[in-house]
């Protein structure tokens, strides 16, 4: 199958979810297929301009929809689900950032409370060149714009989470879910743990780019058109969230304190390099401390988000990760954009 053949999936507005499990699945999807889908925005596409505050025009428990789930066939416990993301196209010529009361970094929030006044809320539009290649910054409070590179990603994907739980697609965890790191563009394979049968994979948040850590809360989010090629590994368990490209493994660690997200990542990555090398695990604890880098995801959400990240060319004679998979799924798909 090319991207020719996707399977194309275009919700309606009350076909999105707010949950990773505990929904019915939107279609069926097999090992091999490419799958198009058309995702919204993380505030439903109802904040449009600077007068469209999100919390008058967005509801809570309603932010961050998602598109699925869908059921992929032969996916069971205890198997890995690879997802390569093969293109993320923005479906508009604009994005939208904000502030909120009680959210983000460097504020008070429901986790960290004190007694100053709340941010102010505000929204800034920003307006996209998909020639050129750029995402234009316009200041609220003086006439300073810039130009930024575009930098599409999926700020959330995952599959159901086990133990017939039901988790807010606001959360990342072990399942995979709002995970906001840049890693997640075109060109990328994510390997995320079955834990159900039929895996119910579901994606959406896009921004058309965000810095490390997220500092406000909110990326530059967009609507975008995601084509993605998915492949069951039989057999083979992932504990928590992996991503590999042309040139490196990444591990992800989702927890609070934010000293346990890199924990968590860090212990994974190691294993994982012992595993692909032979390496005694001191040895690879060791490289992985000389040579790796921790891109932080984000650092508001109920969970948050690190990484681990090694650059292949760095490891001795490594083994193909899953068997090659990354690089038979970049080859099915037309190989490296």
């Amino acid at each position: 199958m090319t991207t020719m053949d996707a399977i194309t999936y275009r919700p309606a507005r009350d076909e999105l979810a707010y949950t990773f499990g505990g929904r019915m699945p939107v279609a069926h999807v097999r090992s091999g297929d490419v799958l198009r889908v058309h995702t919204e925005d993380c505030f439903g596409g109802l904040v449009r301009g600077p007068a469209d505050l999100p919390s008058q025009v967005c509801r809570m428990p309603y932010l961050n929809p998602v598109c699925g789930p869908f059921f992929v066939e032969d996916a069971e416990p205890g198997d890995t689900l690879a997802v390569h993301l093969a293109s993320i196209v923005p479906a508009r010529d604009w994005g939208i950032s904000s502030t909120f009361p009680h959210f983000g970094a460097l504020t008070s929030t429901s986790h960290t409370a004190t007694l100053q006044p709340p941010l102010q809320e505000r929204v800034w539009v920003y307006d996209i060149d998909q020639q050129a290649g750029t995402v234009r910054f316009h200041a609220t409070g003086s006439d300073h714009t810039v130009d930024l590179p575009l930098d599409p990603m999926i700020g959330t994907i995952g599959v159901a989470p086990g133990g017939f739980e039901a988790r807010s697609t606001i959360v990342p965890d072990s399942h995979g879910g709002n995970l906001d790191t840049p890693e997640l563009r075109a060109g990328t394979t994510l390997y995320l743990g079955v834990n159900v049968h039929g895996a119910m994979l579901a994606l959406g948040d896009g921004h058309a780019r965000q810095g490390e850590g997220e500092a406000c809360g909110v990326g530059v989010e967009i609507a975008t058109t995601t084509t993605l090629i998915i492949e069951v590994i039989k057999g083979v368990p992932t504990v928590w969230p992996r991503l590999e490209t042309d040139t490196s493994i990444m591990s992800v660690g989702c927890a609070r304190p934010l000293e346990d997200a890199y924990r968590i990542a860090h212990r994974d990555l190691v294993g994982w390099v012992g595993d692909l090398t032979g390496l005694e695990q001191l040895d690879a604890y060791q490289l992985v401390s000389q040579a790796g880098r921790a891109p932080i995801g984000n650092v508001c959400d109920p969970n948050y988000t690190v990484l681990a990240a090694v650059d292949k060319l760095l490891l001795p004679q490594p083994q193909a990760a899953y068997d090659g998979v990354h690089a038979r799924l970049r080859q099915h798909v037309g190989g490296p954009r």
